[in-house]
């Protein structure tokens, strides 16, 4: 593994399947936050994936996010305490400007998004990881509450929304195996906050999906 320098940030990514209560979590948490969402390909992008036997963009795909920009940005944040990131507008699939992120002088901060075990390796090779988590509240709970948030945020069409719950419901369980079998600890709300909790307090480290307290 390649060497680093001392940073005086690390990351803790989050992620888990959509609707399983990631930006609540992060946002309880009092870390500061950056929006993974923000990284998807632009909606004219000819990379987008679709889903099998349908013309809809499966937004679900890891090939409709920009994990190299996820990374850079993340990097940049430990390293310098700043960076820009795109500004996405989810119901126009379209970046709509630039914004910069700043987290001051926090020795931690949580990457959120539905994406983010996709990065696991690559921080940890970066040396920024502090831990990775996955949450899962249950296929049924997931699905009423990714529908109402997406319907009250207008997200997409109706018809579009119901397609992909049903879609994410049904592949729920192998989204959180996959997403553990990269790296991310499966668990709930209050297991994360505690890790966060250790993590913050530096008594925690993230080894491919090896949890291991300091002493």
């Amino acid at each position: 593994m390649t060497s680093h320098p001392p940073i005086p940030a690390r990351v803790v990514l989050l992620c888990g399947p959509s609707g399983s209560g990631k930006s609540l979590l992060a946002a309880r948490s009092g870390l500061p936050v950056l929006r993974l969402d923000d990284f998807y390909k632009e909606g004219g992008d000819p990379t987008l994936p679709q889903v099998l036997g349908s013309t809809d963009i499966d937004w679900d795909h890891p090939r409709s996010w920009d994990a190299d920009a996820a990374v850079t940005a993340i990097t940049e944040l430990c390293r310098t305490g700043r960076t820009n990131v795109p500004v996405y507008d989810i119901s126009l699939s379209a970046r709509t400007g630039v914004e910069g992120v700043e987290i001051g002088r926090t020795p931690l901060f949580i990457a959120e998004g539905i994406f983010a075990a996709e990065i696991v390796a690559r921080c940890q090779e970066e040396g920024v990881l502090a831990d990775a988590l996955c949450l899962s509240r249950g296929p049924v709970k997931t699905f009423r509450r990714r529908f109402l948030r997406d319907l009250r945020e207008g997200r997409k069409s109706v018809p579009f929304l119901l397609r992909r719950g049903w879609r994410l419901m049904r592949a729920e369980r192998s989204i959180v195996a996959r997403q553990t079998a990269l790296g991310a600890y499966a668990c709930d709300r209050d297991e994360a906050m505690g890790r966060l909790a250790d993590a913050a307090a530096g008594t925690n480290t993230h080894v491919r999906g090896t949890y291991v307290r300091n002493t």
